[in-house]
């Protein structure tokens, strides 16, 4: 009986022991500036970001939403990053243009009518990072939400807008900072 209880204190030890090790290794790669625990990738020389103001390109959308895009794009970046926000001149720049923001019809159904309709928001990117030229990018983010056939767009922008900013915002930082 000795023999079993003195087995299962070793594999308790053991098991401990590579709980410490595990969180060693992460603490030490943290460390490094190879990955953190916010998801970014960003290198350690990298302090600061900025992000210019968003220009329009298209008529529809609210007339404040390439600031509701810019100002999410900020506090996304202050929330999730230790960088520190300069008005201009930071080591990440970013800056944008409204370039698509359009309903469509989705869905048809058996009489040849849409089911829903397809509000989509489209940004276009300018990302410069000035610490190293290979990271920088300028592409389109896009995204959608649907909404009843029978309702219009002045009924469910208000509710679908704040979901679309949040999604593009997040898939501009992880491209950005977190390097996917």
């Amino acid at each position: 009986m000795s023999s079993k209880l003195f087995a299962d204190a070793i594999m308790i030890c053991r098991s401990r022991l590579a709980v410490c090790l595990i969180c060693g290794l992460s603490l030490w790669v943290a460390g490094c500036g190879v990955y953190s625990f916010t998801g970014t990738s960003l290198s350690p020389d990298i302090k600061t970001f900025t992000v210019l103001n968003f220009s329009t390109g298209v008529a529809g959308g609210p007339a404040n939403l390439p600031i509701q895009v810019n100002e999410k794009l900020k506090e996304y970046f202050q929330r999730n990053t230790s960088l520190t926000l300069l008005p201009t001149g930071g080591d990440l720049i970013l800056e944008g243009t409204l370039t698509g923001y359009d309903v469509l019809p989705v869905a048809p159904t058996a009489n040849d009518q849409a089911g829903f309709n397809r509000l989509t928001m489209t940004v276009q990117i300018r990302f410069t990072n000035t610490l190293d030229e290979t990271k920088d990018f300028d592409q389109a983010f896009s995204f959608y939400a649907d909404f009843p056939q029978g309702q219009t767009l002045n009924q469910n922008e208000s509710r679908l807008l704040p979901g679309i900013i949040d999604q593009i915002v997040q898939n501009i930082f992880n491209k950005s900072a977190a390097d996917w």
